[in-house]
């Protein structure tokens, strides 16, 4: 069970650490770069980067940066504004969402469930709690392969998953077609969606299978909200097994990552406290220009295996936002999210253990669905939305920086095709599809 708690992992605080990060990082706000769009960066010449990198990333630039990376400059703020289908329905709804009693959200339909240029880190008490909302308003399907591996301290170990994971968006979709059935796919549905995972290899570990369902009243105030339900498939028992929520928040042994740290944030956003601290620049790895998972198996991530330096990064707006857990049992005090303002996608986030201490390093890898350089089309549009214009999360990297282990996942096919009819949506959700034909 525990490697099965590993795998549904891979797919699916009130003091600062530190005071220096949020202060460099305003200081850098008003910075000219000493590097320019087109630059390579070498090794000998990360110090360009560092008045644009959150402070705890440099502190530990030694899991990142090596000799031999080629780090491309990209453009500055490059527009990566969303799908007109999903502007028209944020402006659609635009003023009907609010914040509700412990933290909790009403009245949200789709889209953005509060406009970006309303959200103010300085002067709202709340801003911190809006952003979160707006990061998780995804309203719209995903599917990809993925590679999940795991590293100690520089040597790649044996262990590694390999699979398909498919998301299903229930409610909340963004397509206009839907607003009839406010944004719900089925009427009276209860889910917001269901996401899926099957794995292929390794060959022990093959026919494993996983469903988890995200209930719409998981937005709702803590006494009342529905926590995830989660099922997998096991071969080896020939029957499914129920995971408890309660595990959501634990480290599962083999990896580094909890639950709700895919994407950097993937939990129920009223179980914790929310603080807009700073807005600012920063630089990151934003839209990939390397073929990784399962385009090619050779691409150089570094010494430790955890790093996207040999990439194309990019200088852009982010807000960082600070998380503190009301759950007194959770493992973290808190973790501090850098997240860009235009696409509401994560750039680094740092989580810190009960005695303060930086604990864990989270950064991710984004690719634009209409660059088609790489590998030709690889994230169509669909009948509702011909352009689809997403940023995509293709790889999460963890590294442990207090034991020197890690974990990278990779998803660099991602794509957001709906199911075709009604008929497979109702088919891939049920949780008796995990057993059928075993």
């Amino acid at each position: 069970m525990i490697r099965v708690l590993a795998i549904s992992i891979g797919l699916a605080l009130t003091l600062p650490a530190a005071p220096a990060p949020a202060q460099e990082a305003e200081d850098a706000g008003s910075l000219t770069p000493s590097f320019r769009e087109g630059d390579i960066l070498g090794f000998e010449e990360v110090d360009k980067l560092r008045p644009f990198l959150p402070e705890p990333f440099w502190d530990n630039r030694d899991f990142f940066f090596y000799e031999g990376m080629h780090l491309e400059i990209g453009p500055t703020q490059r527009d990566y504004s969303p799908s007109a289908q999903y502007a028209a329905a944020t402006e659609f709804y635009r003023g009907q969402p609010r914040i509700g009693p412990d933290s909790s959200l009403e009245n949200w339909t789709a889209g953005r469930p509060f406009h970006p240029d309303e959200i103010d880190c300085a002067g709202d008490p709340q801003a911190g709690l809006k952003i979160m909302w707006d990061f998780q308003a995804l309203g719209a399907d995903g599917r990809a392969h993925f590679f999940y591996s795991y590293w100690d301290r520089g040597e790649r170990l044996p262990l590694y998953y390999e699979g398909t994971g498919q998301r299903v968006q229930l409610a909340h979709r963004f397509e206009e077609r839907h607003r009839e059935m406010g944004g719900d796919i089925f009427r009276g549905e209860k889910r917001k969606f269901v996401f899926g995972v099957e794995v292929v290899a390794p060959f022990d570990a093959r026919g494993i299978q996983l469903l988890s369902y995200r209930y719409k009243k998981s937005d709702g105030p803590r006494a009342d909200a529905r926590n995830d339900d989660t099922w997998v498939y096991v071969p080896t028992l020939r029957r499914v097994r129920r995971i408890s929520s309660a595990q959501r928040t634990d480290a599962i042994a083999g990896t580094d990552f909890t639950f709700d740290d895919l994407r950097s944030f993937n939990g129920i956003v009223p179980q914790y406290e929310w603080e807009c601290l700073w807005e600012g620049r920063m630089i990151g790895p934003m839209n990939t220009q390397v073929k990784a998972y399962p385009y090619q198996a050779n691409h150089n991530f570094g010494p430790y295996g955890l790093s996207f330096a040999s990439d194309r990064w990019e200088l852009r707006e982010v807000w960082l936002v600070r998380m503190t857990p009301k759950n007194s049992d959770h493992p973290y005090h808190h973790k501090d999210l850098y997240i860009d303002k235009e696409t509401f996608t994560p750039l680094y986030s740092f989580a810190y253990d009960r005695k303060h201490e930086l604990w864990k390093i989270i950064w991710h890898n984004k690719r634009w669905s209409q660059d088609e350089e790489l590998t030709g089309v690889w994230f169509p549009g669909w009948e509702d939305v011909p352009e689809p214009r997403a940023l995509v999360v293709i790889s999460d990297i963890i590294a442990n920086v207090q034991t020197g282990t890690g974990n990278r996942i990779e998803f660099w096919d991602a794509h957001g095709t709906p199911l075709a009819t009604k008929g497979r949506i109702r088919r891939y959700i049920d949780v008796g599809r995990l057993t059928k034909g075993r």
